[in-house]
């Protein structure tokens, strides 16, 4: 047998702790959450529309009859807290929040998005369930026993609420695609092994036909150029891209980019859901009601949080340029 240089055993070693070390951290999550509640509707309303060209561009692809979400999980779904190992981040870096809490008002936005801008009801119920969220991860699958999201976890607890207390049956956690151990510690390949999963679900329908998608992600681990290949490629069928700004500054300003356009396509960046949900429902991706469940979402999560917290801060301003925006108050 040949000998292993020491150089590469090292390395070998580093990567093999890495994985460990990861693995821990993943299995410590907590599976607490505090689930949403049902809002009055409100009425009189009207949107703005970002522009012109992407309302229409929008309207265009909206012969497909379902919309799907599709997300991303660290620092998109749940936070990161910023953990790193060896100067590797695990899974994210925002610090705002703690390590596995959820997002205000994330599973309503994304409920709401896969329910459409013009949902039809009868006696409140949905008639038609839309599709589950799915998840693109480059989490590793050879340690999915460890890391898997399942039906019992945080985030699926969080999505089905969700969907109960607005009276939708059976929508939730849908279909995980994870990546390797090599993407899980090698950041630059993260975005990559985002798309290709993109690709193996399109594979449920090439056509574009029944399902169109909507990509949520954020700015922490290459969730954007995974997003912009996708509309580069796949414009037909992805009618846009929503990514969460974070960050791993402390007292530093968070500057939220300004939308931007691929192929006809919008790209959003957005500090809280409450944000994410307005540019939704000025891009026909989310009707106004949908909003105002999003913001009673989000507060609510937020109810134990002191009011002098940088997430209410957060929260508050975008609450505020919703009511000048969408509601006109």
């Amino acid at each position: 047998m040949l000998p292993v240089p020491s150089r590469h055993l090292h390395q070998f070693l580093s990567k093999l702790l890495l994985v460990a070390l990861t693995t821990v951290f993943y299995l410590l999550e907590s599976s607490a959450f505090s689930p949403p509640k049902p809002i009055p509707t409100i009425r009189h309303a009207s949107a703005i529309l970002i522009s012109s060209h992407t309302s229409t561009s929008l309207q265009s692809s909206a012969n497909a009859l379902f919309t799907q979400v599709l997300s991303d999980v660290d620092d998109t779904l749940k936070s990161s807290g910023g953990v790193n190992v060896a100067g590797v981040n695990l899974g994210g870096i925002d610090i705002q929040y703690e390590r596995g809490e959820i997002y205000p008002g994330v599973a309503q936005f994304m409920l709401e998005v896969s329910m459409g801008g013009s949902s039809s009801r009868v006696n409140g119920t949905l008639e038609k369930c839309p599709p589950k969220v799915a998840i693109l991860t480059a989490r590793a699958e050879e340690f999915k026993a460890a890391l898997e999201l399942k039906q019992d976890s945080k985030i699926a607890v969080a999505l089905r609420t969700a969907a109960e207390a607005s009276g939708v049956q059976q929508w939730g956690l849908g279909p995980v695609l994870y990546g390797s151990v090599a993407e899980w510690i090698i950041q630059n390949k993260k975005g990559l092994r985002k798309f290709t999963n993109f690709e193996r679900l399109l594979e449920q329908d090439p056509t574009g036909t029944i399902l169109q998608y909507v990509y949520v992600g954020d700015t922490g681990e290459l969730d954007q150029e995974a997003g912009e290949t996708m509309l580069r490629e796949y414009p037909e069928v992805v009618k846009a891209i929503f990514l969460h700004k974070v960050s791993n500054e402390p007292n530093v300003p968070v500057v939220v980019p300004p939308p931007r356009l691929i192929n006809g396509r919008p790209i959003v960046f957005f500090r809280t859901y409450v944000g994410a949900a307005t540019a939704a429902l000025q891009l026909g991706l989310m009707d106004i009601e949908g909003v105002q469940r999003v913001i009673y979402s989000a507060r609510d999560m937020l109810k134990d949080v002191p009011k002098t917290s940088e997430k209410w801060v957060d929260v508050e301003r975008d609450i505020q340029a919703a009511n000048r925006i969408v509601f006109q108050s």
